[in-house]
């Protein structure tokens, strides 16, 4: 009890209490529960809302933010504290359904490392301070008296959007500054510039649900691909007979990969040859039609027999020329590029390359469905890519910062040791950190402003990619009442900060909640659809989401002739490293979450630690074994970890993926596995300056150390036994999917 007494009448209070508090009042708050940021009232749950049965859940509509995606979710909520998550069915985009990171997202809100107290930077160490203190510390560097030049501000976030957005938009315009830097490790960016670039707008609609064919260059849609939960509810409409058919081109296997029916080991940066040997395919052996593109891609697509490609990429021509004829004769199809396509030096080629076949099959209009443009542009989507993080450790180094505020984004873990976000941080004479945890980019941070958990929290989302048949603004509210009361919500310390900035404008809103409410009154009467702004609000917060008609966009199909580099070797550095992203630890923002730590990996199913998949050949080669040692090195440095021999990676390849090896994140994450993203080379993507993150080579060395590597799976062999029988997607099909 932290050294206070409690007497029978207090502990009769805490009792009466329900929810989140009780632990507090009983052991470091007075009984009076008086604090310095207000007055807390003690009132008895023995009278609760008519609505609420003591042992009976209530449901509360929000909004996932365990990842960009941003599905619909449910809350169930129990005597005032929120004990499960699940899907909203409602929602057009994940209808019902959530992933393991949505799961495992009420461990980090009950959390026991998350920031409770802001703190300040007194020396070398962080100190805990009041709220006062630590907003006049930010107004004394940034406020109208400051002095502060608004080209020396930026924001570092991760993907932003809805009235957060416009709030960090206001918070820079009021400064004078147009720095910000959006940053996602895990993105697609180099993709939607193709898609803008061929297409016309920058994320259409894929519809595998209505796709007979699909072909993934890369694209782990299963896993770690734009909205893995949304894909999967197609995927399983895509399975239903008559069975669609999904062929898997990559180095290293992914979830979707371990799919599909056939799955391909491509060499690494070479998916774009891949695609434009299948182009060749179509347009010789099953007579498509290819008049409709300018002759510079005729061309380029003429250079590439089944022959030529298998060359290339390492595919043997009859996997070539079966893809081909699959695409060709289950109509419509679908072709995909994602992350091993697209992060090399080539990678807006390699995508250009998926696209042309989408143009050649006619798979636009058909499974790609264009959207128009969302109707409140200062709510959209804030996308981010790691050419911002390039961007920023660009000014750090040029010294041109004087001021950086962090927001749902951790580069110092991040970025590769070459680009050294971490080193150059040094050069910003105050930073301030909006943060639930401590981790590695806070730890820096001259302010630490603790934040309310996203179960405690009022916002709206506009998720940049709306694969439903409605547009969404996703609703998100609190399902409970918040476990400290020293933390504060990301839109109250905005308004707060705002009102020091723009008094006369953001004055007069009490809180958050207040600017919302306004924010909804004055939305256009075609979304209330005839309903009074209450009745309004309420039907918002009950769905958990306002939605609007989904209007087309017009195609502005435009080919693009590939241009694509030889497959090289390198002698010194032979193999590529693949950082692959997979569910759970994404790009190691959950690494604090024990459920995603102990839940297996989809592929090798190892737990609490890192591990490299290598090939058997690969394994002989260098005398190692599961659980031995390697030592893998870059140009740029090197990590050790434990050999996970598999199968399902190019002999070329080794595959460590990402998510572990934080120095700073709290008792489940810290010290846990190796972060591959620190040895990569500073290799960009010509086009987009977006960091290849398949684009550094390694070479591998033996240790001579080896442990037992922890994992919850068996052998991967049948040993001959024959213990899972298989059947031909053919056959499958002919009989009305095994019926």
């Amino acid at each position: 009890m932290s050294g206070n007494e409690i007497n029978r009448r207090d502990f009769l209070k805490v009792m009466g209490w329900g929810g989140a508090g009780a632990a507090l009042a009983g052991c470091d708050v007075p009984s009076t529960m008086t604090l310095e940021e207000g007055k807390e009232d003690v009132v008895a749950y023995l009278v609760p809302e008519e609505f609420v049965i003591p042992g009976i859940g209530v449901y509360y509509a929000s909004v996932c933010q365990q990842c960009p995606a941003g599905c619909g979710i449910h809350g169930r909520v129990r005597e005032g504290r929120v004990l499960k998550v699940e899907g909203n069915p409602n929602s057009p985009l994940n209808k019902g359904k959530v992933c393991q990171m949505g799961q495992a997202g009420l461990q980090g809100h009950y959390n026991p490392d998350r920031l409770t107290r802001p703190l300040l930077r007194k020396g070398k160490k962080l100190v805990e301070a009041s709220w006062d203190e630590a907003l006049a510390a930010i107004n004394e560097r940034v406020g109208p008296d400051s002095g502060l030049d608004g080209d020396r501000f930026a924001w570092v976030t991760g993907t932003v959007s809805g009235h957060q957005a416009v709030l960090i938009d206001a918070y820079m315009a009021a400064l004078g500054a147009s720095r910000h830097y959006v940053h996602e490790m895990v993105n697609n960016a180099v993709g939607q510039a193709v898609n803008r670039d061929m297409l016309g707008v920058a994320m259409p609609r894929y519809r595998l649900d209505k796709a007979q064919a699909v072909l993934s260059l890369g694209a782990d849609f299963l896993g770690a691909w734009i909205s893995p939960v949304h894909f999967a509810n197609q995927y399983a409409a895509f399975r239903e007979a008559p069975r669609g058919v999904l062929a898997v081109a990559e180095p290293s296997m992914s979830l979707t990969g371990a799919n599909a029916d056939l799955w391909m080991a491509v060499r690494p940066g070479t998916e774009g040859a891949l695609a434009l040997g299948i182009a060749r395919e179509l347009v010789t052996r099953h007579r498509r039609d290819m008049s409709m593109l300018p002759a510079q891609v005729q061309a380029v697509i003429r250079r590439y027999s089944a022959g030529e490609a298998a060359e290339a990429t390492g595919v043997r021509a009859e996997l070539i020329a079966k893809t081909a004829a699959w695409l060709a004769e289950r109509e419509p199809s679908l072709v995909l590029s994602g992350t091993s396509a697209e992060s090399v030096e080539h990678g807006y080629q390699s995508a250009a390359a998926a696209m042309l076949l989408n143009i050649i099959l006619g798979n636009v209009g058909e499974t790609i469905e264009l959207g128009g443009e969302f109707p409140f542009p200062q709510m959209a989507a804030k996308y981010g890519n790691s050419a911002d993080l390039l961007a920023f450790s660009e000014a750090l180094r040029k010294r041109e910062l004087d001021v950086v505020f962090f927001y749902g984004s951790n580069p110092v873990y991040t970025s590769p040791d070459r680009v050294s976000v971490a080193d150059r941080l040094i050069n910003v004479p105050f930073k301030v950190a909006f943060s639930q945890y401590m981790d590695e980019t806070t730890k820096r941070a001259d302010v630490v402003l603790p934040l309310l958990s996203p179960y405690e929290d009022w916002g709206t989302h506009v998720v940049a990619y709306q694969g439903g048949d409605d547009t969404v603004i996703g609703v998100q509210q609190p399902v409970m009442e918040p476990l400290y009361p020293t933390t504060r919500g990301f839109g109250d310390v905005m308004l707060d900060l705002l009102k020091v900035q723009e008094a006369e404008k953001f004055g007069p809103y009490s809180d958050y909640y207040a600017y919302l409410r306004e924010a909804f009154d004055n939305m256009p009467a075609n979304l209330k659809q005839g309903l009074g702004s209450e009745a309004f609000w309420q039907r918002a917060l009950a769905a958990g989401m306002i939605t609007l008609p989904r209007t087309e966009g017009q195609a502005q199909v435009k080919a693009i002739a590939p241009d694509l580099p030889e497959y090289r070797s390198d002698e010194e550095y032979p193999y590529h490293l693949v950082p692959a992203a997979r569910l759970g630890m994404w790009d190691g923002r959950h690494a604090n979450l024990p459920w995603l730590q102990e839940a297996p990996d989809q592929i090798s199913k190892v737990v609490w630690n890192s591990w490299a998949e290598l090939h058997p050949r690969t394994a002989e080669k260098l005398g190692v074994k599961t659980g031995d040692y390697i030592k893998i090195e870059s140009e740029n440095g090197t990590i050790e970890t434990q050999v996970y021999v598999y199968k399902g990676v190019r002999p070329e390849v080794v595959a460590v993926p990402m998510g572990r090896g934080h120095e700073d994140y709290g008792r489940y994450a810290t010290g846990r596995g190796v972060n591959p993203l620190k040895i990569l080379n500073a290799v960009t993507e010509r086009q987009t300056g977006e960091l290849a993150l398949y684009g550094t080579r390694v070479k591998l060395t033996k240790t001579g150390r080896s442990a037992k590597l922890i994992k919850m799976g068996g052998s991967e062999s049948q040993m001959g036994r024959k213990l899972v029988a298989s059947v031909t997607a053919e056959v499958f099909r002919r009989t009305e999917g095994g019926a």
